[in-house]
């Protein structure tokens, strides 16, 4: 039989279950040396299970609470209310009173004592609950302890604990509360320190709140607090606050508020000495637990008492690297508009075919980019390459070096070629990368598709540890694929033709982002075509309503089968097998080889194909391409004929024309190798997965999609010794749970600081969102925020804000008349397409999700780049 009460001292850290979060880190601190900790128990979780077993009416309560889900606020609140209304009335079993009685006895029945819930799912490494359960000051007397034990078992249901469960999925029936009964300190001062700065995620920055009396007052947000900043045992920052209130104990039992006189307000709560005092009890507690705290201390007597300690859950993790260095990372993700965590699998395969410096964090890959950093030459081109597309990732890296973050090398710039600039704007001074030859694009598509087709036919014949050496051959011809020499200055040539057009018509014309309607409806862009193709599949249902009312209905992807039995059916099914033949490997976060195809779940492509049906009449892709096309063409002709009235216009339109060439041969080829890979993915997919079924025969997992949690070698090794510790995988599923709930940033430094950016613009309207304009034009709509793809109800003419959208998306850009997203840069995949459909798109806009309602009316400015909610 488990103990029905602990001393703290007697708490050891497997009994999780018994004591909860906050019980088992008051164990913990109680064992380091020279922390003082306020002498305590915890009444464990026996007790309220004893308390609850038998009681048919809580279990009743229970299994209606969960049925609920998060939305059903009124029947939640009902229900809770319910249950803590029982659990106040239980009757506390007589052994668990006999106990507690026993322990305070020794501490002192006649003390005053902190009676505080401590649950099993609170103050965990990923999931704090903080200020979930209820915590009771200045308790005294064994009476009044036992009716607040009630009262914290009840706390289990307060309206906000059952919602915070839900919504980290945690199961009421597996959550159990331990009470803390610790003694009282009356301290002259109380607060928070974070062992990590809270705003900035800093691990080098300490911050402590502060203020006079108890700390609940501060926690309750009563009183402002003085807040102290603390790096390497130097104070860097305070700001004093003028404290009106406080909270003492009264001798009584209980507490009251008082007004702080008006020569105390705007003391300073603790001296500098004893700033640096907490900061180091800080570190200690810090490094003991092996991660960030969030610490809860009080000040009696010039003596420091710890009465609580927990992670920091809210810190984004720091990519690992094995030494002291300053290092500065940029998240791939906002790169490669996909900024969800990847499943291991996901993560070794690109790390499989990058060149680039990666390092993993939460689930996401960042790039090292210290060394491009400190070379004042590398460091150059890297900042104008890189403010052009993301400016936000620009400023942040600004900001570091003007601090000198990282250690600027030797300017090696002699030995550099001094006549290679391509921004001279006369006649000679574009120079293209390659020639100007249509050919060359078709060429790389057709030596891709033949490669492709030749790895399709070849891995059929692999298994087992085969199949492994195979993949990792073919990624080495993937290499080659995504960094041919031809293939980069075709599109290499297109971005700097873009850039070129942009900088030279806003000079010579004052025209902006000229470059922007020039590339619409471009040649080979694969991945405009895709979306542009499901109109046309829309084209082949539209005339059978049958099959239109069938597919409102549809539930699996089992529907494909079905169809044959309509009339229209079998050209149904026909034009929607050769799209998914085409573009079935493709999915939104798409470079997670883990993630659910197109092909795999063509139930995705449903909603869409009945907007196209719903949205557009018969022939919508192809007059949609011709009158980008003709957009485009008529631009080019305003351009060259308002130049030819300028000075030297003859030559500045004829060079503009040939630069207009390169544009419109070669911008489309952008999409292409990203499709190639994605088409690779795919094959190697379906061949693990063939392997999988093996692996769940032999037991070795319980289904197929558990080898997304394993990194390639890791498969591999499985594969080839037929073991597994079956803790990885349920381990990994965790961590991915967790990882789905962070926000990754843009630049993180070794430090944990995350590094924000900002737009520098002036002459905006009042009230502007801003972002970066990648594709020029106004337009006002309905603003429709969507989060998930298969959720997207799109009305033509509204316009898509969203976090991310990669290629998997543009099957809904037919649909919309703006784009806006938080992610992306000039060159991503949203701008590329915005551009080639004509869509006013404004991207990188921090907390567009939030900032902008579902529904509202707005205006977005694709060539200023700023959004105004009308």
């Amino acid at each position: 039989m488990h103990s029905l009460v602990l001393g703290f001292q007697e708490i050891e850290t497997t009994q999780l279950l018994l004591v909860g979060g906050k019980g088992l880190n008051l164990g913990r601190l109680s064992t380091i040396e020279g922390i003082k900790v306020p002498e305590g128990i915890c009444v464990t979780t026996v007790g309220y299970q004893k308390a609850i077993e038998k009681n048919e009416k809580y279990h009743t309560l229970l299994d209606q609470l969960s049925m609920l889900n998060v939305d059903d606020r009124e029947q939640i609140s009902e229900i809770s209310r319910k249950l803590r209304q029982l659990l106040m009335e239980l009757e506390i079993p007589s052994d668990v009173v006999t106990a507690v009685t026993h322990y305070l006895s020794q501490l002192g029945e006649a003390q005053a004592y902190a009676v505080r819930s401590s649950a099993t799912a609170e103050d965990l490494p990923h999931a704090s609950f903080a200020g979930q359960q209820d915590t009771y000051l200045n308790i005294i007397g064994r009476e009044a302890i036992m009716q607040h034990i009630s009262k914290c078992w009840a706390s289990l249901f307060t309206d906000r604990a059952v919602i915070y469960r839900m919504q980290n999925g945690f199961n009421h029936r597996q959550v159990y509360v331990s009470v803390i009964v610790q003694k009282m300190v009356f301290p002259q001062a109380s607060g928070i320190l974070f062992t990590a700065d809270p705003i900035t995620s800093n691990r080098k920055l300490l911050s402590i709140n502060a203020s006079f009396g108890l700390g609940e007052a501060l926690v309750s947000g009563l009183v402002s607090a003085d807040c102290y900043k603390v790096q390497e045992e130097e104070i860097v920052d305070m700001m004093i606050a003028t404290k009106k209130l406080a909270i003492y104990g009264l001798k009584e039992g209980g507490t009251e508020t008082l007004k702080i006189d008006l020569d105390q307000q705007k003391t300073q709560t603790l001296t500098e000495q004893q700033i640096l005092q907490l900061a180091r009890i800080g570190r200690e507690i810090e490094a003991y637990f092996g991660c960030p705290q969030d610490i809860e201390w009080c000040l009696d007597h010039d003596t420091f008492y710890i009465v609580q300690s927990r992670p920091i859950t809210t810190l984004y993790p720091i990519p690992k690297v094995n030494d002291q260095e300053n290092h500065v990372y940029v998240s791939v993700g906002h790169q490669q508009m996909m900024t969800d965590p990847m499943k291991p699998l996901g993560l070794s395969f690109y790390l499989l075919i990058t060149p680039a410096p990666m390092r993993k964090a939460g689930g996401r890959l960042f790039v090292d980019v210290t060394h491009m950093l400190a070379s004042p030459v590398s460091r150059e081109n890297f900042l104008n390459t890189l403010g052009k597309s993301d400016p936000l990732i620009k400023d942040a890296f600004m900001t570091l070096i003007e601090r000198e973050y990282i250690k600027s090398l030797p300017d090696d710039r002699k030995e550099r070629n001094p006549g290679n600039s391509s921004q001279d704007s006369s006649s000679e001074g574009f120079q293209a990368l390659i020639e100007n030859d249509p050919a060359i694009v078709s060429d790389l598509i057709k030596n891709s598709q033949t490669s492709i087709e030749e790895l399709r036919q070849n891995i059929r014949t692999k298994s087992e540890a085969d199949l492994f050496d195979f993949i990792l051959e073919d990624l080495q011809e993937l290499k080659k694929f995504l960094s041919d020499p031809q293939s980069t200055k075709v599109f290499m040539t297109a971005m700097n033709a873009s850039s070129w057009i942009n900088e030279k018509m806003y000079e010579w014309l004052g025209e902006k982002n000229a470059a922007d309607t020039l590339s619409q409806s471009v040649p080979n862009n694969i991945t405009s075509e895709m979306g542009l193709a499901l109109l046309d599949v829309a084209d082949v249902i539209r005339p059978y309503p049958e099959i239109v009312d069938y597919l409102q209905h549809v539930k699996d992807d089992n529907f494909l089968d079905e169809l044959v039995k309509f009339d229209g059916g079998q050209a149904t099914q026909d034009a929607i097998y050769a799209y998914l033949n085409k573009f079935g490997m493709r999915c939104a976060g798409e470079i997670d080889i883990s993630r659910t195809r197109w092909s795999e779940k063509p139930i995705t492509l449903v909603p869409m194909i009945l907007s196209n049906i719903k949205n557009f009449e018969p022939n919508a892709g192809k007059r949609k391409f011709e009158q980008g096309r003709q957009e485009a063409l008529e631009k080019e002709q305003e351009l060259l004929d308002r130049l030819k009235q300028l000075p030297d216009g003859e030559l500045k339109a004829e060079e503009t024309k040939r630069v207009i060439r390169l544009i419109r041969n070669y911008i489309g080829y952008r999409e292409y190798p990203k499709y190639g890979m994605i088409n690779r993915y795919f094959i190697y997919k379906q061949a693990l997965l063939k392997e999988a079924e093996q692996l769940v025969q032999a037991s070795l997992i319980h289904e197929k999609e558990d080898i997304f949690y394993l990194t390639f070698e890791e498969l591999h090794e499985v594969v080839r010794t037929k073991k597994l510790d079956d803790q990885i995988i349920s381990k990994r599923k965790d961590d991915y749970y967790f990882f789905e709930k962070l926000t990754p940033p843009r630049v993180i430094t070794s430090d944990g600081e995350i590094i924000t950016g900002e737009y520098k613009r002036e002459n905006l309207p009042d009230n502007a969102i801003i972002g970066l304009p990648v594709s020029t034009g106004v337009i006002e709509g309905r603003a429709r925020v969507i989060l998930n793809m298969e959720e997207a109800d799109l009305e033509d003419g509204d316009i898509l804000v969203t976090a991310f959208t990669d290629p998997g998306w543009t099957s809904l850009f037919v649909s919309i008349k703006g784009l806006v997203t938080e992610v992306g840069g000039l060159m991503t995949h949203g701008a590329v397409i915005a551009r080639e459909y004509g869509l006013p798109a404004v991207v990188g806009v921090e907390n567009a999700t939030k900032l902008i309602k579902d529904g509202q009316r707005i205006r977005v400015n694709g060539t200023e780049g700023y959004i105004e909610i009308l």
